[in-house]
């Protein structure tokens, strides 16, 4: 069987490790972006030069055309979307709970929640039986982020809650929906919260004394798309060195 791959916010970060590995595994690859086109065009380019296939597709994956969009144009390209990484996510300057406005809040949300599940719906209405689906979730889904990021927090549960649901209902058709949650990772997120040294912080705390890097994390959820990981499904990974 052919792997195709769409991965949402693939431009940076977690996202780009994620394509360049499966690419590097054999799956065709959509890099997704909003509006990154210079990263994601970057991602693209190292893939090819490696051998592999991409393609770079801008889309708000929180609008619903343009999730139909870019599923379209993936399938053009590759054929069938056998696997979906719903990576993209945002979060704002640090805050407490209560120095939070509405429009924060609500673009926080839509951002994290309703694209995961546009793009969850639109996989299972295209997917043939034996497809996988990796939701990016955090560790902050445990944790709340109290002081930080209550509200990032509070739309990455949401994605867990969505992830434990859609596998049992994607169970008869061998759809298996996983998710991973990654701890302190090295990545430019945390420069858009207002701290970029935040991992570097908080590494005392981490048991494993060190931040994370994006393809440690891109080996989890290659693992949990990949046959190896045939009878894992609603499971989530933390990938967050001990905490």
């Amino acid at each position: 069987m052919k792997h195709v791959a769409i991965i949402t916010g693939a431009s940076r970060g977690i996202g780009a490790a994620t394509a360049k590995l499966l690419a590097s595994r054999g799956y065709s690859v959509c890099v997704n972006y909003r509006s990154q086109v210079e990263q994601a065009e970057a991602v693209v380019s190292d893939i090819v030069a490696n051998g592999g296939s991409a393609l770079p597709f801008q889309a708000d994956v929180s609008q619903e055309q343009d999730v139909i969009a870019l599923f379209d144009a993936t399938e053009q390209a590759f054929g069938p979307v056998t696997a979906l990484v719903n990576n993209v996510g945002v979060l704002f300057t640090q805050s407490r709970l209560v120095d939070m406005d509405i429009k924060r809040f609500n673009r926080v949300m839509t951002t994290n929640v309703t694209s995961c599940f546009l793009c969850c719906r639109e996989a299972m209405r295209r997917m043939a039986d034996g497809g996988a689906i990796v939701n990016v979730s955090s560790l902050a889904a445990r944790t709340g982020a109290p002081f930080e990021y209550v509200d990032y927090a509070a739309s990455k549960a949401s994605m867990d809650t969505i992830t434990k649901g859609l596998s049992a209902e994607a169970a008869e058709r061998k759809i298996r929906v996983n998710g991973v949650r990654p701890g302190f990772i090295h990545t430019d997120i945390h420069a858009d919260g207002g701290e970029p040294g935040r991992v570097d912080r908080l590494t005392p705390s981490i048991p494993l004394k060190r931040g994370g890097q994006p393809e440690e994390v891109a080996h989890a959820i290659a693992w949990l798309l990949s046959d190896e990981a045939s009878y894992v499904t609603g499971s989530l990974l933390d990938v967050a060195g001990g905490r």
